[in-house]
């Protein structure tokens, strides 16, 4: 008889301990989206990207994706990072003039802040002793005056070797719509030098160039051109320097060699990256596995033929 008069004090404590429980489980975010909400859209995102992925590898045999750059706007660019299996990207025009390390699966691991203006940053290469040379050549409508590299080391990336350059068969900015190919969104350290390829709006030709990997104001020089039926947006060399490959918009140019020179003389094969993106970085993991990264954040895997 004693224990009824406590026996609405105790269910009020129940009531009120599951009411918080509730709560707490169907607690609103900042965006006013519950946590039961969120986990409902989490799974139907999974479901969404498994999909995805597997229609993207039954499309493209070798190539799957193994991740999201869900920490990098519009990535841009892709180079080997200073840790195995770690790569630098950034966004390109318009985004912040920062790189950012990934790992293999697209997560940030770390950022660096660059000491200069990312006017339209496209590309990204290093050298062995760990320099790297960001391409802030973009130049869509093949008018602009200042294109440079900026050459920097990510352990001081405020200290930058500007590499200004101009093209030597370029007189007009801009030349003719036809003429307009000297929008640069590929280079490759190589022996020395830092090798410009152009992205050919009619689809037809990247020209090829060669600019010194030091810091001053230089003319490149032409070193020839390769037939791609598109528009090259990154280059990548393969760890033992006899495959090259040009990433184009939704493509893949293969060029093989026993040598630098066979390979520039080499007839591409093409594959076809279709339901992949807008590619735009390449950097190859090993001999037969190259990455890619698109601007929508993907990151793609892709077992060379």
């Amino acid at each position: 008889m004693r224990l009824i008069p406590l026996f609405p004090a105790a269910l009020a404590v129940f009531l009120t301990s599951a009411a918080c429980s509730e709560a707490q489980s169907d607690e609103t975010t900042a965006a006013g989206t519950s946590t039961t909400e969120q986990a409902g859209k989490s799974k139907k995102k999974k479901k969404k990207d498994s999909l995805e992925s597997r229609m993207i590898d039954a499309a493209v045999p070798g190539l799957r994706r193994v991740g999201r750059l869900d920490g990098v706007s519009e990535s841009s660019g892709l180079a080997l990072g200073p840790q195995a299996g770690s790569y630098f990207t950034f966004g390109d025009n318009g985004n912040v003039a920062t790189l950012y390390q990934i790992d293999g699966t697209g997560s940030v691991t770390s950022k660096v802040d660059v000491g200069a203006k990312n006017k339209d940053w496209e590309s990204l290469t290093r050298d062995p002793q760990g320099n790297y040379f960001i391409g802030d050549c973009g130049n869509n409508n093949s008018d602009r005056r200042d294109l440079r590299l900026l050459r920097l080391n990510p352990a001081n990336p405020q200290q930058i070797g500007t590499i200004s350059f101009t093209y030597p068969d370029q007189n007009e900015f801009p030349p003719k719509k036809k003429q307009r190919n000297f929008d640069c969104e590929a280079t490759l350290w190589h022996e020395g030098k830092v090798w410009l390829f152009t992205k050919d709006p009619q689809e037809q030709t990247s020209n090829v160039y060669t600019v010194s990997d030091q810091p001053g104001t230089h003319t490149a020089t032409r070193a020839g051109s390769i037939a791609i039926p598109g528009q090259v947006t990154d280059a990548a060399l393969s760890p033992s320097g006899r495959r090259l490959v040009l990433l184009g918009r939704g493509e893949l140019f293969i060029l093989d060699g026993s040598s630098w020179a066979d390979i520039l003389k080499a007839t591409p094969r093409q594959v076809d990256l279709q339901g992949a993106g807008q590619t735009e970085g390449a950097e190859f993991k090993d001999e037969n596995t190259l990455v890619i990264s698109t601007e929508e954040g993907n990151l793609y895997e892709f077992t060379m033929p």
